[in-house]
């Protein structure tokens, strides 16, 4: 007899009802608890609307039920690394491949998590293994490169970090408009439409190559971009046009030769440690909204930006951004300084703090970066203010997580070839951001007592 809530359960969960397809997944657990069905449909969608414990509990039984099978193992391992459990996750993903110790993806996923816990080598084993099972496997090489990269191994580390377009297309791929894809060809005379890719953060540190792609002889150059960033990408070198996605939308792209990506850039450039193009500033604030903007930060003393957390979109946000303002105390101890907000949208802080909030007057990166040119040191979380003040040339202290630190940052490097006046500071284990802040707090008060230039 066909299970009636089995059946439209399915249904629901191909159609990406998820809230819909858990509800009735739920109902006929009630009636049939040991459903396999059921239970994969209640994990997935548990786990796609971040109910995490609960899609963790329906894989666990699912492992128990079926003693001999990988999936649920493999599945469970991913919960649980997303719960924190990491060592229970290391051993079902160990489990999971001694069950099917040719499945490319279980060897992948255990390498993610060995990197993420700074195992490089362990994790460069299991991305190795996994692309010699399956050489197709597009997440495999993404992750070899990105763990590659963060370990200073540019030559091969830019090459595989190309399958990350065979896994996740670019945010706008021009359907309608002729182009080919670039995959290196000369460009004297020819036309080339550069996508957007990722966050915002990634736009503006690899929107340094587009005068390194007019330099290579295209005739025409046009960045696609984010409404956001358009005003501020006005001031870049080596572009012809700048549009929105909403200019593409509207058709006012024109045809090109060839269309790329801002990532694949350094790979095309060939870019190794010590050619990184970091000649700063690539980036500049418009003249008119400096001007406009400049009386907010007023005059005398040194003036120093906070961000302290990113977007809540971010896969990573509750290990890269601070739990809230108050782990910045330490910093309000050193005198002679004066605060400023850039944090954006503006958050809620306890009166009474020395902290002036510019956010009302960011509207988008052409007004940060016309109040960043005005401070003389931003202090912020891996978010894209900070990668704004490093291509604007500006001073800027990162704090990183030692959880899923960012592969641009590198390993254990207290700077960044990407952002010369950039210095990181870099938590020592995960969440724990006291120490981190207090280095902050000595390393200011040394700023703050030595003159200016």
């Amino acid at each position: 007899m066909d299970n009636p809530f089995l059946t439209r359960a399915e249904m629901l969960f191909f159609q990406e009802q998820h809230s819909d397809a858990l509800r009735t997944a739920r109902m006929g657990l009630a009636l049939y608890p040991d459903d396999a069905g059921l239970l994969e449909i209640a994990g997935h969608c548990s786990a796609a609307l971040d109910e995490v414990a609960d899609a963790e509990a329906c894989w666990a039984r699912l492992a128990a039920l079926y003693p001999d099978a990988a999936e649920p193992r493999n599945e469970r391992a991913i919960l649980l690394g997303r719960l924190g459990r990491v060592e229970e996750a290391e051993a079902e993903y160990r489990a999971a491949i001694v069950r099917a110790p040719d499945w490319a993806s279980a060897h992948s996923n255990l390498g993610t998590l060995l990197a993420d816990l700074a195992r490089d080598e362990e994790a460069e084993a299991c991305f190795r293994r996994a692309l010699a099972l399956d050489p197709d496997s597009a997440v495999a090489a993404k992750n070899l490169g990105q763990l590659l990269l963060a370990t200073g191994r540019f030559e091969e580390g830019w090459a595989l970090h190309e399958g990350r377009l065979r896994e996740t297309p670019p945010v706008s791929v021009p359907g309608n408009v002729p182009c080919r894809f670039w995959q290196g060809e000369p460009l004297a005379g020819k036309s080339v439409l550069v996508l957007p890719e990722q966050g915002l953060g990634d736009e503006i540190q690899f929107s340094r190559y587009l005068p390194w792609l007019k330099a290579q002889g295209a005739a025409r150059v046009t960045l696609i971009c984010r409404m956001a960033q358009k005003a501020l990408f006005a001031s870049l070198a080596g572009v012809d046009r700048v549009l929105d996605l909403e200019d593409e939308a509207a058709g006012l792209l024109e045809a090109h030769d060839y269309w790329t990506v801002l990532l694949s850039l350094p790979f095309h450039a060939a870019t190794r440690g010590d050619t990184v193009p970091a000649e700063l500033p690539y980036l500049h604030p418009d003249p008119q909204r400096r001007a406009a903007l400049a009386p907010l930060l007023g005059d005398g003393g040194r003036k120093v930006g906070l961000v302290w957390r990113g977007n809540p979109a971010h896969a990573n946000d509750q290990d890269r951004s601070l739990p809230d303002l108050s782990v910045l105390t330490p910093l309000w101890r050193v005198p002679g300084l004066r605060f400023f907000s850039l944090q954006v949208p503006a958050q809620s802080r306890p009166e009474g703090l020395p902290l002036t909030d510019l956010a009302p007057h960011l509207h988008d990166f052409a007004d940060t970066a016309a109040l960043l040119v005005g401070l003389d040191l931003l202090i912020s979380v891996d978010t894209s203010t900070a990668h704004l003040a490093g291509a604007l040339g500006l001073p800027c202290w990162l704090l990183l997580p030692a959880w899923r630190c960012d592969w641009r940052w590198q390993r254990e490097r207290d700077d960044s070839p990407w952002y010369p006046r950039t210095r990181l500071f870099r938590q020592a284990c995960r969440g724990e951001w006291g120490d981190v802040v207090e280095a902050v707090a000595r390393a200011l008060a040394c700023w703050a007592a030595t003159p200016s230039a």
